[in-house]
């Protein structure tokens, strides 16, 4: 049996090494130059939703967090007469 290792075909099918990347970026650069404003703007642009939305959010958050701190529909606290004990007390 043969093993992937040994297979003299994927022994050629290793990662670039550093000269073989700047070749690579070179025909990148050639090839989608004239579009590479454009790319970047429109992902300075997604940055820049993204960022407003997130604010709109946290501002959202911190408004509604003091009025829900104020009485939630849950939270209830009991109070007991003046003059008895709860059960926690009489232990």
């Amino acid at each position: 049996m043969s093993t992937i290792a040994s297979s003299p075909v994927l022994a050629f099918m290793s990662l670039p090494g550093g000269m073989e990347w700047i070749i690579i970026l070179g025909i990148a650069l050639l090839l989608f130059g004239r579009k590479l404003p454009d790319v970047g703007r429109g992902i300075g642009q997604g940055i820049r939703e993204f960022k407003k939305g997130l604010k709109d959010v946290e501002d959202d958050v911190k408004r509604e967090e003091p009025a829900s701190r104020k009485s939630l529909p849950g939270e209830q606290v009991a109070q007991t007469p003046e003059g008895t004990q709860s059960r926690a007390e009489q232990r």
